[in-house]
């Protein structure tokens, strides 16, 4: 899965932690695996703070290479304990909301698979809960990388239209403005499993988007505003 970020210039000043921006932050118009992308982090004893993330909890570079690479975009929900690869970071409660426009799943209500965006109604920013993590480079330095959270989408109006027929409907854990504060503030693992739920699908919607993302040329598309303020 692959999802389109807000733009620095979006933010301009109007959310909280991603207030003031150093001149040096960017990342890509899409997000793919490995590829840098802005969340909110936080964790206990840490206040909201803006990051550049790798987008994958285990980028890459960081797989063994006598190991067959894994993906680690997505958690769900019901192996967050289990699985290796994010058990630590969700017992320290290190979470995250990750912003976004929209992002893309494949639609097969036509017969073949169909590039589909997914975003608000009213075309607002929302974000998307998830996990993060440190990893020391080779040259000592320090980066982030971060997952999202997954939950199933069997009985959801709009989410359970994605995917191959047969194969579990997922989606992504999407957060309104005012559930940001609330999420990154759990200082347990009961309050932090109680946003692990849908989203209203009233409030969302879904519209073709058929060019391949990796050889597109740049979106004409009209800018997406972002509605509200956050901190």
């Amino acid at each position: 899965m692959n999802y389109h970020p807000p733009t620095p210039e979006m933010f301009n000043g109007r959310i909280g932690a991603f207030s003031q921006l150093p001149r040096d932050w960017h990342w890509p118009e899409e997000t793919w695996k490995d590829y840098d992308a802005p969340i909110l982090c936080a964790a206990p004893g840490l206040a909201p703070q803006a990051r550049v993330a790798s987008y994958g909890m285990v980028p890459r570079r960081h797989i063994p290479p006598d190991v067959k690479p894994f993906d680690t975009m997505n958690a769900r929900a019901e192996s967050l304990v289990a699985r290796r690869s994010f058990a630590s970071a969700w017992r320290r409660l290190q979470l995250c909301a990750v912003p976004m426009l929209w992002f893309y799943e494949p639609c097969y209500e036509s017969g073949r698979a169909e590039r589909t965006a997914i975003g608000m109604r009213d075309k607002s920013l929302f974000w998307v809960a998830g996990l993060w993590r440190e990893w020391q480079e080779a040259d000592g330095s320090m980066t982030s990388a971060f997952t999202q959270i997954t939950i199933n989408a069997d009985t959801h109006p709009l989410m359970r239209r994605m995917h191959r027929p047969g194969d579990e409907k997922r989606s992504l854990v999407l957060l309104g403005d005012d559930e940001v504060r609330d999420w990154l503030g759990s200082r347990d693992l009961d309050v932090a499993h109680s946003f692990l739920r849908h989203f209203p699908a009233e409030a969302m919607t879904a519209w073709p988007a058929p060019l391949a993302p990796r050889r597109a040329a740049p979106s004409t598309a009209a800018p997406v505003p972002v509605n509200g303020e956050l901190f």
